[in-house]
């Protein structure tokens, strides 16, 4: 072998070695924060839950906005195929299971 491929290999095993090392402090540091968390963890304040709160009450009131908005398209084409008429009351959307209405007629088939 010529000399410039051994000076090659030796900066190869020094590079290497020092990634070990960058490794090996990684590994260290992180256990010591860890440690010093697991000590602090006891004494912090508890986790809101306000984001949690938020995204039902924001997830509930987009479903009813939704049913309404759908509720009123169901309508309006109602009315458009029968004008003067009383609109029946509008078959759920998610439950295909036998139901009835009592003081009332039967749902027409879907629209």
């Amino acid at each position: 072998m010529a000399a410039y491929e051994y000076e090659n290999m030796a900066g190869n095993v020094e590079m290497t070695s020092r990634l070990w090392r960058m490794y090996a402090d990684h590994l260290y540091n992180k256990w010591e924060k860890t440690l010093l968390w697991d000590m602090i963890e006891p004494y912090r304040r508890p986790k809101s839950f306000t984001p949690l709160v938020t995204i039902y009450v924001a997830a509930f009131y987009t479903g009813v906005i939704g049913s309404a908005i759908t509720e009123q398209l169901y309508k309006e084409k109602y009315w458009e195929e029968h004008p003067g008429a009383a609109v029946p009351i509008m078959r759920p959307k998610f439950y295909w299971g036998p139901w009835r209405i009592y003081h009332g007629d039967l749902l027409p088939p879907n629209l």
